[in-house]
């Protein structure tokens, strides 16, 4: 049987989520959507928003499937921050 997957994340002062699945490629496009909603309906300014996507959302969503991908496969958890994000990412019974 396949490990599932828990990733977490914290974007400060906006928002707190979850997901549990088995493939880091699919959390990573849940993670990037949910954020992108938050960013989106959140106070910025459409430049501001795009800019903070650029900035930090799409990095942190090529780590998670770089990085993150990599550690679960070793059976690790990982974490990382970016500005206001953090995500962490680990196995679960």
């Amino acid at each position: 049987m396949r490990a599932m997957i828990k990733m977490s994340w914290t974007l400060i002062g906006e928002h707190a989520d979850e997901w549990t699945g088995a493939d880091t490629q699919e959390g990573a496009a849940v993670l990037e959507a949910r954020l992108r909603t938050v960013v989106e309906d959140s106070d910025m300014t459409a430049e501001t928003a795009q800019h903070w996507q650029a900035t930090f959302l799409a990095p942190m969503v090529e780590a998670v499937r770089t990085e993150g991908q990599a550690a679960v496969s070793r059976g690790e958890a990982w974490s990382k921050a970016a500005g206001p994000m953090l995500v962490s990412v680990s196995t679960t019974a």
